[in-house]
């Protein structure tokens, strides 16, 4: 699933060790906003200090966040998991309209003209 906005809120990363593997993890939320009529709002996370890295999000950053959705029991009560595995930053446009930094610009060319392009 993919859902595009605006970061609104960077939470506290959280980290510890692992009880059965005795290895270290990190893990950080994010609030995203989208830019819908009504704009809808979503908490999701992103495990592992190498991906927070990666991704490098900051409040106001636009982007595209593909992530998996799970639901999880602890102690009889459920609880929803949505984890991203993909974060595309994106550009806006002066109209305000919002298109991924990292598409190919293909937008302009002719029918006949994106025939002979490579991908």
């Amino acid at each position: 699933m993919e859902l595009t906005g605006k970061i609104i809120a960077v939470l506290n990363a959280k980290q510890g060790k692992s009880q059965s593997s005795g290895k270290e993890w990190m893990t950080q939320d994010y609030v995203v906003e989208t830019h819908d009529q009504y704009p809808r709002r979503m908490v999701f996370n992103v495990f592992g200090e190498d991906k927070i890295k990666q991704f490098a999000i900051n409040p106001g950053d636009e982007v595209t966040v593909s992530f998996d959705i799970n639901a999880r029991e602890y102690q009889g009560r459920w609880f929803n998991d949505i984890r991203a595995w993909k974060v595309d930053h994106v550009a806006v446009a002066s109209d305000g309209s919002a298109q991924t930094a990292f598409e190919p610009a293909t937008a302009d060319l002719q029918p006949s003209q994106k025939d002979d392009l490579p991908f």
